[in-house]
C-alpha cells in the first residue's frame, strides 16, 4: 500500500513563458509556491479475489479488466507507459477541486508516477517526476500545457524556474526569512470564484498568439526577477501587490479567454475594496483568484467578496512525497 501527497501551487509571475513555443526562442522563467493543499493517491496491488483486475477511483470509478479501457485519461497513460502488468487500485482524493488554476492536474500526474514507481520499489528524483510528467501530459495526452506545473509540484517550495531554450529547467529555490515569508502569506487573500474551466482550451489560443505577443510576453518574463528581488532585497513588500496588478493586466492582454464579464467584476470589487493586486490563476476563464491586501484592509475585502469562498493557506516547501509505504506480496 503506498499513499502519496503531492500538493497544489500558486504561481505569481511568468506565466506564459513556460510554454515550448516560447521558452525553446527565448527563454522562460515563474516565480511560484506549493501550498499546503493536497493531491492525495493511494496505491496498491490489487487481489485477485474481484471480477476486475483494475480500480481507479476518482470523480467516478473505473473497474476494468484492461488498462486501455480505464476512461481517466492520465491514469490509463501512466499505467500504459509503466507497463503495469499486475491489477492496481488507485484512489483520489483533493484538498481542493480540480480544473481551478492550483495545478491540480499536474499534482495528480506527478502523484501517480510517485506513487506506481513506489509500488515497484523505485525512488524516483524530483528531476525524473517532473519531466516524466511533462511528457505523459503534452506527448501521451496531447494537451495544450506549460511546464511550470509539473516541476513546482514534483519539487515543491517558493522557486524561481527557469526554462532553457535546449527543453531543459533548473530550480532557483528563494530563500526568504521566516518574518519576510510570513509578510507576504499575511498579504495574501485566495477565493474561488465557483467555476471551473478547460485550461487546456485556453491555452491553445495562447499558444496560437504567442507570435503575436512577444513584448507581453518579454515584459512577464522581467517581472519574474523584479519580482523575485522585490522579496529578497528588503523592499516594500506592496511593491509585490503593484506588480501582481501590472501583471494581471497583461495576462489579459494574451488572449481574450484569460478573463471574462464575471471576473473582471470580481476583480474590481477586490480593488475597490483595498486590495493592491491580484491575478486569476492557471490558464484563465475561473477557478481561483489571488489577491494581495494589506492585513487592515482584509476583513473589508472579504464582506466585498462575501459570496465567495475564501480559501485559508499556508506555503510548503517538500513537493511530492511517499507518505505512506506498506510493502505488498500480491504483486
Amino acid at each position: 500500500m503506498i499513499i502519496s501527497r503531492t500538493p497544489f501551487r500558486i504561481s505569481f509571475f511568468g506565466g506564459g513563458t513556460d510554454y515550448p513555443v516560447w521558452y525553446e526562442d527565448h527563454g522562460g522563467a515563474v516565480l511560484s509556491t506549493t501550498i499546503d493543499k493536497y493531491c492525495y493517491l493511494t496505491c496498491r496491488y490489487l487481489p485477485p479475489f474481484f471480477e476486475h483486475k483494475h480500480r481507479i477511483v476518482y470523480s467516478k470509478i473505473d473497474t476494468v479488466n484492461r488498462i486501455k479501457d480505464i476512461r481517466h485519461p492520465a491514469a490509463r497513460a501512466i499505467l500504459e507507459m509503466m507497463k503495469i502488468k499486475s491489477g492496481v487500485e488507485v484512489h483520489h482524493d483533493g484538498d481542493l477541486p480540480a480544473r481551478t488554476g492550483l495545478g491540480s492536474s499536474s499534482a495528480f500526474t506527478v502523484g501517480l508516477l510517485n506513487s506506481l514507481y513506489a509500488l515497484k520499489g523505485v525512488m524516483p528524483t524530483k528531476h525524473r517526476l517532473a519531466k516524466e510528467a511533462m511528457y505523459v501530459e503534452r506527448d501521451l495526452l496531447r494537451e495544450n500545457v506549460g511546464s511550470q506545473d509539473q516541476v513546482a509540484v514534483s519539487y515543491g517550495g517558493f522557486n524561481k524556474i527557469n526554462f532553457e531554450k535546449d527543453g531543459g529547467f533548473s530550480v532557483e529555490p528563494i530563500i526568504l526569512g521566516r518574518e519576510r515569508s510570513a509578510e507576504l502569506e499575511n498579504h495574501l487573500m485566495l477565493f474561488f470564484t465557483g467555476f471551473s474551466r478547460m485550461a487546456s482550451r485556453i491555452a491553445k489560443k495562447q499558444i496560437k498568439n504567442t507570435v503575436h505577443k512577444k513584448n507581453e510576453l518579454a515584459k512577464i518574463h522581467s517581472m519574474v526577477e523584479e519580482a523575485k528581488n522585490i522579496l529578497t532585497d528588503s523592499s516594500d513588500i506592496n511593491e509585490f501587490g503593484k506588480l501582481l496588478y501590472e501583471s494581471w493586466i497583461l495576462k489579459k492582454s494574451l488572449t481574450d479567454m484569460i478573463s471574462t464579464p464575471e471576473i473582471d467584476t470580481i476583480y474590481d470589487m477586490a480593488m475597490s475594496a483595498g486590495a493592491t493586486g491580484g491575478k486569476l490563476l492557471g490558464a484563465g476563464g475561473g477557478g481561483f483568484m489571488l489577491f494581495f491586501v494589506k492585513p487592515e484592509l482584509q476583513e473589508k475585502v472579504r464582506k466585498k467578496l462575501r459570496k465567495l469562498l475564501l480559501v485559508k493557506f499556508g506555503f510548503e516547501n517538500q513537493g511530492s512525497q511517499i507518505i505512506f509505504y506498506r510493502d505488498s506480496a500480491i504483486k
